[in-house]
C-alpha cells in the first residue's frame, strides 16, 4: 500500500490517513509548547536516523536500477525504521540510557508526518519501491468506486465470499 496504491477505498484511506495526522499535530503542538526544552542536536539525529537507514538506501537503489527492482533488503531496512514496533524499541532504549526528553518528539513528528501527510505506509514487497500507479489499482479504485455510488448500503458478499469459511480455507 503506498500513496498512489491504497488498496483500501479512498473514504478507508482518507481516514487512516486522518489518524495519523490527528497524531501528527498533537506531536506539533507538544513540539511548540516545549521549543526551549528540546535539545536539537539529538532531535534533529532521532528525525534523521529513520531516512538514513531506511528509505535513503533504497531510494538511491531505485533511482540506480535500469527496471526500478532492488532487492527485498530495501524493503526490510524501510519498514523496520519506519516501524512503529521499532520506533518504541528505540524510544524506549533511549529512556533507558539516556532518560526521558522532548527530543524523543521527533520520531513521532516524523513516522505520523510520513504516514498522515504524505500518506506513506510500510511498503509492500509487490509494488515498486518508490509510488507509482499501478494500473490494476486504478481498475480496483474504479470498480469499487462504481460499485459503492450505486447502492446506498454496505454491498453483500459476493456469491463464492459466501460460501467461503473464516480464515479463506478453499481459495
Amino acid at each position: 500500500m503506498d500513496i498512489k496504491n491504497p488498496y483500501d477505498s479512498p473514504t478507508t484511506f482518507t481516514l487512516h490517513r486522518a489518524e495519523y495526522l490527528v497524531a501528527f499535530a498533537v506531536s506539533i503542538v507538544l513540539i511548540l509548547t516545549h521549543l526551549g526544552e528540546i535539545r536539537w542536536i539529538p532531535f534533529f539525529a532521532l528525525f534523521a536516523y529513520i531516512d538514513l537507514i531506511g528509505y535513503i538506501p533504497g531510494a538511491i537503489a531505485y533511482r540506480r536500477s535500469k527496471d526500478g527492482r532492488i532487492p527485498k533488503f530495501y524493503y526490510v531496512l524501510y519498514n523496520s525504521m519506519h516501524s512503529l514496533i521499532t520506533c518504541m524499541v528505540v524510544v524506549g532504549l533511549w529512556l533507558y540510557f539516556i532518560g526521558p526528553e522532548w527530543a524523543l518528539l521527533a520520531v513521532a513528528f516524523h513516522v505520523f508526518g510520513d504516514r498522515g501527510v504524505f500518506g506513506n505506509f510500510l511498503k509492500p514487497f509487490g509494488l515498486p519501491f518508490e509510488p507509482v500507479a499501478d494500473p490494476l489499482y486504478a481498475k480496483l479504485a474504479t470498480a469499487l468506486r462504481s460499485r459503492s455510488a450505486s447502492v446506498d448500503r454496505v454491498p453483500a458478499p459476493m456469491a463464492d465470499e459466501a460460501a467461503v469459511p473464516v480464515g479463506g480455507a478453499g481459495r
